[in-house]
Parts: structure tokens; C-alpha cells; sequence
């Protein structure tokens, strides 16, 4: 019996070690990837070279190309500006033009003038690539060279340089990134998570900037709060994920008043009411990974 209950334990604690959830925070600065001109293979290496205004949307990049055939790398510069990516060879002036082509762009006004810009440098190859469906893949664009015009394309469903990476390791070897199935403001924090009958839950605790734009629409506030509740098979496969905001710019939440059960460790949010919604509770059970809204 004694060695019965041994074993019991044994696989009980293999069990819950294997069950181990974490959060890993990468912020990119650079990617890579892969595509074709004219059906030939290529690979890109684009790096974020800072912005030029107030905007993470709309972003310088430096980098180079080669055709994987012959893997001689081309030197690139260029724009990112809300998934369009507008890149140039300049040939044997590509540091000088290059400079030039940025003190020539200060603000989303001049954003919008970058092929005119550009042409002005007569750059010797241009790549632009437009992302007009969010969830499109691959991007398609087109590459100019001598006057001709090539299709172009890039295997990925999202082609923007500067990623703020959560990624979320799961049990039986599944990782996934709230930059691809939430946004793209990272800013998460794992609470805990908790199994049940119809799955496996993961409670999120976030803090985020409302705006990119640090010139738009609540750029410059203190961001986004609060909870998120994401849904699991008991396989661990993801379904969905539930938002529970207890302050934001964007929604006009403010003046969320907290009380804290240390005990059950359950947290009480009593949210005011706002412009976009009523009056309401969330309380949030650690223990429980799980947060229910009440009126």
C-alpha cells in the first residue's frame, strides 16, 4: 500500500511539473524572410532604425537582400509605415543617399512623400511591399529595377519589424505570442492558471500604451489595464481569450477603486461608470485563474 501511494505521488508530481506554464518577454528589433522576385527564392534582413516622428507605426529600416541562389547581400534602407515597406539600393552611394533620404523624411507628412523622395536619389532598386489585409500571407509588392517592373512577394503574414514578443510556454511542448493571437503591445504579465472541467485557463494581468501614435488619440497616456482570462483544451490547444479592463484612455475608464481578499487571494474591481460603459464589478480569482463581470 505504502508503495502504491509512493508511485501515486510520483506521477502526481510529474503531472503537475509537466503542467508548468511561463511567460517569455523578446522584443525584436530585426527579422528575417523569406520570398520571391519573379519566382526567385530571396531572403531579407530588415532592422529597425528608429522612427521619424512620434509614431512605432511608421519606422526607418536598414538591412539587405540576396537572391538565395548566389546569397550576395544587397544593401537596403527604407520605411515601414503601417505594414507598407518601401525599400532602395542606391548602388554606390547607398550610405550617402541613405542619409540624406532620412533627413529628408521628419514626420508623417513626408511618410507619405517617400517614393517621391527616393526617386529624387535615382536609387538603382526598389522593393515596395503593401500589407493591406492584416491576416494576408504571403504580402505581395513588386520590385523595379532598370526601368522594369517584377512581382514580388514575402512569406508571412505580417511583416512589421518592431515586435513586442510574449510568448507563452505551454505544456506538451505548445508555445504561442500574444503579439499574434491578442495585439501587438506585449505588456503581459502571467498571474497563474488553473485546469477544469472544459479546459485549462491562463490568467494574464496587462499594462500597455493605448496609441503606437504618441501623437494621436491618448498617445501620451498611461496606457491600458487589466485582465485577461485566455481558454485551453485540456490539450493545451488555444480557443480564445476574454478582456477585462480595469483602467483605460481609449474606453475613459478611470477612478477603478480595488479591494483585496488576502486570504482566497481574490481581487475586487469596482469600475465606474464611462462614456463607452456602465458601472460594473470584476472580480478576479487568482486561485481560480478566472475573472467575472457583474453589474
Amino acid at each position: 500500500m505504502k508503495k502504491l501511494l509512493t508511485a501515486f505521488l510520483l506521477l502526481h508530481f510529474v503531472f503537475a511539473f509537466c503542467q508548468k506554464v511561463e511567460l517569455k518577454k523578446v522584443t525584436d528589433s530585426s527579422q528575417i524572410f523569406k520570398g520571391e522576385i519573379a519566382g526567385s527564392p530571396i531572403t531579407i534582413q530588415l532592422y529597425y532604425a528608429g522612427i521619424p516622428d512620434c509614431s512605432l507605426y511608421q519606422y526607418f529600416v536598414d538591412g539587405w537582400y540576396y537572391y538565395d541562389k548566389y546569397q550576395k547581400k544587397i544593401p537596403l534602407t527604407g520605411i515601414y509605415d503601417y505594414g507598407k515597406l518601401s525599400l532602395y539600393n542606391f548602388g554606390s552611394k547607398q550610405k550617402q543617399n541613405s542619409k540624406i533620404f532620412r533627413e529628408n523624411i521628419t514626420s508623417p507628412q513626408t511618410v507619405e512623400k517617400t517614393q517621391e523622395i527616393a526617386e529624387k536619389l535615382n536609387p538603382k532598386e526598389s522593393i515596395v511591399f503593401q500589407q493591406d489585409d492584416l491576416k494576408g500571407n504571403p504580402i505581395l509588392g513588386n520590385f523595379y529595377f532598370n526601368k522594369k517592373t517584377l512581382p514580388a512577394k514575402l512569406f508571412t503574414g505580417n511583416d512589421m519589424i518592431y515586435r513586442y514578443n510574449n510568448y507563452l510556454i505551454l505544456p506538451n511542448n505548445k508555445k504561442i505570442n500574444t503579439f499574434d493571437i491578442i495585439n501587438k503591445h506585449g505588456g503581459n504579465e502571467l498571474i497563474s492558471f488553473a485546469s477544469g472541467e472544459k479546459g485549462n485557463r491562463v490568467l494574464l494581468y496587462f499594462e500597455h500604451s493605448s496609441n503606437f501614435n504618441a501623437c494621436g488619440m491618448c498617445g501620451a497616456s498611461e496606457g491600458e489595464k487589466g485582465y485577461r482570462v485566455l481558454y485551453f483544451t485540456k490539450d493545451w490547444n488555444y480557443k480564445n481569450y476574454e478582456e477585462f479592463l480595469t483602467e483605460s484612455c481609449l474606453d475613459n475608464i478611470y477612478d477603478t477603486k480595488v479591494t483585496k481578499n488576502k486570504e482566497t487571494k481574490v481581487l475586487k474591481f469596482y469600475v465606474p461608470k464611462s462614456s463607452s460603459v456602465p458601472a460594473h464589478t470584476l472580480t478576479v480569482d487568482v486561485k481560480n485563474a478566472s475573472v467575472v463581470k457583474t453589474k
